[in-house]
């Protein structure tokens, strides 16, 4: 059966049609009714991709991101999802807010990463759905928000599988005992809040400590917040803090700020200001929210640099205006005891007030 549909799209193919073009390729890629084949795979892309097949260009940059039939090249890998989602492809725009959510083939951009993912969720993309909920549940390009992380968490749990928990997590399940790493993940999200099965904290913790074992960035991460919380295991503010430094090198924003945390307040090695402050500073250009409201504190108090509250105050003045809602108390104070700006203390009450009701 595979192979007639092979055999048909062949000669379609021959004919010009782009689609057929681009299909082909998905056979070769998935070895239906042939056997895999990169280069057969790659070339077929590139046909369809240079006849402007959206779905080529977008699967050419998924060869070029990981070297399928061809040389990794992340510049071209960038440039391609970037041409499929001006074209409106909506798995493109959330790969191209992978490319900036971890620099690849151009800046890391943050506040670029969220916006597409929120681009594409809106579109009903799982992945960026579940990309949009880790943005929210961290602060990155964005406030953190743990309600709504919550809320797109649920929802992609439940796409194709008539909105039933239990189902979303069965499948994950099912996915992860056959090592599917980003899948292991989502399972220990589920145990660790109770999603589709009873919440299981140690399971929780088990499951990240094998993904972070494989070299997943975000599982290093929640790994350093399982011991740093006591989580699912022993709190343990040495491993905490080694495995923030882990992911911090490996370029992960939210490492980077809790790492800084480490360091300015002591916990799990040596108090040192300094380092902290230039860790906010790494974290706060990659558009992470909460380092920022952190690098806003260093200016106020002189932490790790010299104490500047024109600085500081711009910060909080301008996080405020992104609706971080912890600013809003920080603005106040500045309004209300003129750091950094003249003294206002009615501007400090209606700031005070909002931060009330946001709480």
């Amino acid at each position: 059966m595979y192979q007639r549909y092979d055999e048909l799209y062949k000669e379609a193919a021959e004919k010009g049609d782009i689609i057929a073009i681009n299909n082909p390729g998905n056979c070769y890629f998935n070895g239906i009714g042939t056997e895999k084949d990169e280069i057969k795979t790659f070339e077929l892309y590139k046909e369809a991709a240079e006849k402007g097949d959206t779905n080529a260009i977008n699967n050419l940059g998924y060869c070029y991101q990981n070297g399928i039939g061809t040389e990794k090249n992340e510049t071209k890998t960038f440039e391609l999802y970037k041409e499929a989602s001006e074209k409106g492809h909506i798995k493109a725009i959330n790969d191209l807010g992978y490319c900036y959510f971890n620099g690849i083939g151009t800046e890391k951009d943050e506040t670029k990463a969220f916006e597409l993912y929120k681009e594409a969720a809106e579109k009903d993309e799982i992945n960026a759905i579940l990309n949009l909920g880790y943005c929210y549940r961290n602060g990155i390009g964005t406030e953190k928000d743990e309600t709504k992380a919550f809320k797109l968490f649920k929802e992609a749990a439940g796409k194709g599988t008539e909105k039933d928990e239990t189902k979303a997590f069965d499948l994950y399940k099912e996915a992860a005992e056959k090592d599917e790493i980003y899948v292991i993940l989502n399972l220990g999200y589920c145990y660790k809040n109770g999603i589709g099965t009873e919440k299981d904290e140690t399971k929780a913790f088990e499951l990240y400590k094998k993904a972070a074992e494989k070299g997943i960035i975000q599982s290093i991460y929640q790994l350093g917040e399982h011991y740093f919380y006591g989580i699912g295991t022993k709190k343990n503010e040495i491993k905490a803090f080694e495995l923030y430094k882990q992911a911090a090198e490996k370029g992960y924003s939210d490492s980077m700020n809790d790492l800084g945390y480490c360091y300015q307040h002591g916990i799990g090695t040596e108090k040192d200001e300094t380092k902290a402050f230039k860790l906010y500073i790494k974290a706060a250009e990659n558009g992470h929210i909460t380092s920022m409201n952190n690098l806003g504190e260093c200016y106020q108090y002189g932490i790790g640099t010299n104490k500047d509250e024109i600085k500081a105050f711009a910060l909080y003045k301008e996080l405020v205006e992104r609706d971080h809602i912890y600013s809003l108390y920080d603005l106040g104070y500045c309004y209300e005891n003129g750091v950094g700006t003249e003294k206002d203390e009615i501007k400090a009450f209606k700031l005070y007030e909002e931060y009330e009701n946001k709480l």
